[in-house]
């Protein structure tokens, strides 16, 4: 392709608005532009390397025996009600109504869908096991939309649902799913890594998250480097740290002006964080609760909804007056001694002794509290892991890094074919309900985690199964009648070899040629320049610094036997 017939304009000025590298990068090389909040379109060169991710993900899905068809983006309410999610998908939800004032939505997921298709097209045991896929487009209206891609209200996903006789056959198809994922981005040359993960409004038995590490990541990933654990922060199991017992002291009200949060009152005190217990004031599904978690913890909301058995969009902070309501006191003063809301205590709390929390009475806290002071209504694992903590499998010290989510692979067993009421006929004609499950891999967040890991202060560096094109023919000077026939016959030479190629034939400064070429990252660069009329071109590769200079034939052949050497290794 002749850059000068292409829509392209690189910007040289990092948009405001971009946090993340792969936002400033896909904006600034052209790839995309934003049309409203977490809503972008894809330009030519973004578009191109989109659709290599998805052919990659098609291969793969297609080689593990998954077939592929394609849903409506507007679907009826009816499957959601059925299954219980069309209200807990709650605000994130596009909601809409035709002329008839009938409920439809646009897909943010299609577990339903899929289900009510094999239920009318699959009768027999003889049709199992199934395994159905889409690469398509969903919407869920974001409250915070940031970062790009990484966390839009409307982005592309491969889902794929299996369709099994028995849990056997589950394990199978999720084995072979686990493994196809493995492969996507092993061709893309990710570094990732599997993690155990919650499933959320997906529900089901168990499920795992494919995680590129990332610094930009909004998710927080625990491994062990002793026995390879790793779960992301809202699974990850937590091991209490046991306190040294100590005989139970008497219980004393203690003056504690302005000391209202764990640093003031460790400085106050002249203790340390471990000595506390603090108390967190929630909602949930509109009724207030107390959470307690030793003063240098986190809560983790997810662990938190999963135990009261209501959705994380139903689960929030109490603002300052209902904290107030509940405690009498102000924010800051909260405590379980007394309270009459019901009262979560995290393992934790089970293993202090003579701990300090708040009194419900503001400048004031208990010193000396101990288990029989007050009765939770119950104890569980309720807080957030963190680096150094215990591996709750082989007991060393773990480590914490970020993540971008791009796959998440889901056990869902009978959820939704049951809900739908989807059955087939085993072999003995009797009624029986297909088993699930569900995996999903988004593909313009598996483009951008790309972006993340390949870069450097130029620009995009594409692996060559993601690039946009895979080298780029750059004459110094268009004007030089040797440069350009030279350009020319290294373009044309690289397409006749099947190699996607850009010649740059605009009429610009060779450093403005040069930088975009960085910019976009196309992984191989031949200048035709002072040299051409002795048929020598600089051949340069975009993971390095170095360039050299060949014979255009030379050049060309180097440059196909990479390329192709590249693309085969990824496939390996």
């Amino acid at each position: 392709m002749k850059v000068s017939k292409m829509l392209f304009k690189t910007l040289r000025e990092t948009p405001a608005e971009a946090e993340t590298v792969s936002h400033q990068l896909m904006l600034r090389a052209g790839l995309m532009r934003k049309l409203a909040s977490g809503v972008y379109s894809y330009l030519p060169l973004g578009l191109k390397s989109l659709h290599k991710v998805e052919q990659i993900i098609r291969e793969e899905m297609d080689a593990a025996g998954a077939q592929e068809l394609l849903m409506s983006a507007i679907l009826p309410a009816e499957y959601y009600q059925e299954s219980g999610r069309w209200d807990v998908f709650g605000p994130e939800m596009f909601r809409l109504k035709d002329r008839n004032d009938r409920d439809f939505c646009l897909g943010p997921t299609h577990e339903e869908i899929f289900t009510q298709t094999v239920k009318s097209e699959v009768s027999s045991y003889r049709q199992l096991p199934l395994t159905l896929y889409q690469i398509q487009t969903k919407y869920r209206d974001e409250r915070r939309p940031r970062f790009g891609v990484m966390r839009s209200r409307e982005f592309m996903m491969k889902d794929a649902y299996s369709f099994d006789r028995d849990e056997a056959g589950l394990d199978a198809s999720y084995q072979q799913m686990y493994k196809a994922y493995c492969r996507v981005f092993d061709r893309l040359g990710l570094d990732y890594i599997v993690v155990d993960a919650d499933s959320g409004a997906m529900g089901g038995s168990g499920s795992q998250e494919f995680m590129v590490k990332s610094e930009s990541g909004e998710a927080v990933i625990a491994f062990c480097p002793h026995c390879n654990y790793a779960a992301n922060d809202e699974k990850a199991a937590c091991v209490p740290e046991k306190m040294a017992p100590e005989a139970p002291k008497k219980l004393n009200k203690i003056h504690t002006p302005k000391a209202g949060t764990i640093e003031e009152l460790v400085e106050f005190l002249g203790t340390d964080s471990k000595h506390f217990a603090k108390t967190l004031i929630y909602v949930a599904a509109g009724e207030p609760i107390a959470v307690m978690v030793r003063g240098d913890r986190e809560v983790n909301e997810t662990k938190l909804a999963n135990l009261l058995g209501v959705n994380e969009q139903d689960l929030a902070l109490a603002e300052a007056d209902v904290v107030t309501q509940v405690t009498g006191a102000r924010v800051g003063f909260a405590g379980p001694i007394g309270l009459s809301v019901s009262v979560y205590c995290d393992l934790e709390i089970a293993e202090m002794y003579n701990y300090v929390v708040g009194a419900n009475d503001t400048d004031y806290h208990y010193e000396n509290v101990n288990a029989s002071d007050f009765t939770p209504a119950k104890i569980a694992d309720l807080r957030t892991i963190t680096n150094g903590d215990v591996c709750p499998r082989c007991g060393q010290a773990v480590e914490t890094t970020r993540g971008v989510e791009v796959g998440h692979i889901f056990k869902l067993g009978t959820k939704y074919t049951e809900a739908l009421d989807c059955t087939y006929l085993d072999e003995n004609g009797k009624a029986a309900t297909p088993i699930m499950g569900c995996y999903g891999i988004g593909v313009n967040r598996t483009l951008a985690a790309v972006i993340e890991q390949y870069n450097d202060e130029n620009g995009i560096i594409w692996p060559v199964s993601a690039a946009p094109y895979q080298a780029v023919v750059v004459p110094v000077n268009c004007s030089n009648e040797e440069q350009m026939q030279l350009a020319e016959k290294v373009y044309n030479e690289l397409k006749a070899q099947g190699i996607e190629v850009m010649l740059d034939d605009r009429n610009e400064r060779p450093g403005v040629k040069f930088k975009d070429a960085d910019l976009i990252g196309i992984p191989v660069r031949i200048t035709a320049g002072k040299m051409a009329g002795e048929g020598i071109v600089e051949y340069k590769l975009r993971s390095q610094q170095e360039s050299i200079d060949l014979p255009a034939e030379e050049a060309i052949q180097k440059a196909v036997d990479w390329i192709r050497g590249e693309l085969k290794f990824e496939e390996k």
